[in-house]
C-alpha cells in the first residue's frame, strides 16, 4: 500500500508551514524582563551583561575570626608594663633582662662578647679576580 505523491508533497507543505509559524521565546526584552522577575523572586543578582562581579568570593564565610581563634593570645610581659608605668614615674624591675645584660658586660670584659659592628662602609677596590 503506498501512499500517492501529491499526498507526501501536501504534508510536507503542511509540516513546512508549522514550523515556520513557531514563536520564539520572546523578543530581547521579554527575556531580560524573565530574567529579572526570576532573579527578585531567587534573590539572585541580575547580570545580563555577565560582568564579573565578585559575588562568588563575598558570599564565603569570613576568615578573621577562624584566625583569630587559631592563634593564642599575646600574654602582658615585663616590657609592655614597663611601658605603662613608665609616664607614672614607677619602675618595674626585669629581673631576666637584667641577669641578661650582666652576662653580656661580662663576656664583653673578657673579650668574648659579640664584635662591634663597622661604623664606616668598606673601601672600593678595582682588583678583579681571576
Amino acid at each position: 500500500m503506498s501512499v500517492p505523491r501529491a499526498r507526501l508533497l501536501q504534508l510536507v507543505k503542511v509540516r513546512q508551514k508549522s514550523q515556520q509559524k513557531k514563536q520564539p521565546l520572546g523578543s530581547t526584552s521579554q527575556l531580560t524582563g524573565r530574567t529579572q522577575a526570576r532573579c527578585e523572586l531567587f534573590s539572585t543578582t541580575f547580570n545580563p551583561e555577565g560582568i564579573r562581579t565578585g559575588n562568588k568570593i563575598l558570599r564565603q564565610r569570613l576568615k578573621g575570626p577562624s584566625l583569630v581563634a587559631y592563634y593564642p593570645r599575646k600574654n602582658v610581659g615585663i616590657r609592655e608594663l614597663q611601658k605603662e608605668f613608665a609616664p607614672l614615674g614607677l619602675e618595674v624591675d626585669d629581673e631576666v633582662d637584667e641577669d641578661r645584660l650582666e652576662h653580656l658586660a661580662a663576656l664583653r670584659a673578657r673579650d668574648k662578647g659579640a664584635p662591634k659592628k663597622k661604623r664606616t662602609a668598606p673601601a672600593a677596590t678595582d682588583k678583579k679576580k681571576k
